[in-house]
């Protein structure tokens, strides 16, 4: 059985698209029991429409985040009370193995930091995506969590999101790529090229370091995973979300120009509905928190209730192929390693000459 808590009240429709989307990933997956958090005069209504989700619990929350609270504001407002913090409270309790929630993504990763707490040897956590490919599809992070990321940061997010690929993907060791300006060793800033070495060392039979990847390879699929920090992560993906919507708007222009286009729409409908169904963003909704004692699936705000079904999805997948062992095995296994401990060393000296009062 795999326990999935459920912040009701998040995204910007609440309710009326979270319950649908429960009842649609009870259809994919039977074996899921909803913790169901939100407020009990808008959820109850929603909830008495689908019989399916009788087994479900429910919890009556007097605060929900708001999706323009600042993170600050919401813990303030939301700590130990709002339908967002039960649902992450559920996870450390034990209560559930895993939260999901559409709300307010900083809001969202300020409390799961707070509640969950990072784990051994994380300093920073990520948010992970899933990115369709020409191959099929990619873990990509961070997305957007942290602004920056050191060495160390960007090799730990290379062993979670292996750690993520081999749960998603069932693949036994991922190739993991670095995102850079080029592919050349010479190329790219101190900390990538750092990252770069300590990657080719590593002792770890459950990821294969490809080397540096660009821009481009993303969308290729060269590897499982790519690693990148999060300001650098968010540019990407909002540039290509704004290139796959620029694209589907063109070829709809161009197929309603002329009678001409209109018949030959009609004459190749079946391809793009080929195309439409490879390009859905709800089939690939759902960022995961990587680096936190606990899992917490970010779906998007203004998804419907399908994408919000396939958030619940990457949940239930990262529960079942117990993700947070695979991290937490993977993390200490290279902290302890002659390579990690050699790193770590370098890491502090470097903090401590950073510190050390000029002469």
């Amino acid at each position: 059985m795999i326990r999935i808590s459920i912040d009701a009240m998040g995204g910007d429709f609440g309710p009326e698209i979270v319950i649908p989307g429960l009842a649609t990933a009870l259809e994919r997956h039977p074996d899921i029991r909803f913790v169901i958090f939100g407020r009990e005069e808008e959820v109850k209504p929603v909830l008495d429409r689908f019989p399916t989700l009788a087994g479900s619990t429910f919890h009556h929350c007097d605060v929900a985040v708001r999706m323009d609270e600042k993170p600050s504001q919401a813990l303030r407002n939301g700590r130990w009370k709002s339908s967002m913090w039960r649902s992450i409270e559920a996870v450390k309790t034990g209560e559930a193995d895993v939260c999901v929630s559409a709300g307010n993504t900083g809001a969202l990763m300020a409390m799961s930091k707070f509640c969950l707490r990072t784990m051994a040897n994380v300093e920073r956590p990520a948010i992970a995506g899933i990115w369709p490919t020409l191959r099929g599809e990619s873990i990509v992070l961070d997305i957007g969590a942290t602004i920056g990321a050191d060495a160390q940061q960007l090799v730990d997010y290379a062993v979670m999101g292996a750690a993520m690929a081999r749960s998603l993907f069932e693949i036994e060791r991922p190739t993991i790529g670095l995102l850079n300006v080029g592919v050349e060793e010479i190329k790219g800033q101190d900390d990538v090229k750092d990252a770069a070495r300590i990657l080719r060392e590593i002792p770890l039979p459950s990821l294969e370091y490809y080397g540096f990847v660009e821009g481009d390879d993303i969308g290729k699929g060269t590897v499982d995973v790519v690693v990148t920090e999060g300001f650098t992560g968010n540019i990407a993906l909002k540039a290509a979300e704004g290139t796959a919507k620029q694209f589907a708007q063109y070829l709809r222009d161009a197929m309603s120009r002329t009678l001409m286009a209109k018949i030959g729409y009609l004459f190749a409908k079946g391809a793009f509905d080929r195309l439409r169904e490879k390009m859905d963003p709800r089939k690939t909704n759902g960022g995961v928190f990587l680096g936190l004692n606990g899992v917490v699936i970010k779906s998007h705000g203004g998804t419907d209730a399908l994408g919000f079904a396939s958030a619940v999805d990457v949940g239930y997948d990262m529960a079942r192929n117990k993700l947070l062992d695979k991290i937490a095995s993977d993390l200490s296994h290279f902290h302890k390693s002659p390579v990690g401990v050699a790193f770590q060393g370098e890491a502090e000296n470097d903090s401590e000459a950073e510190i050390e009062p000029q002469a």
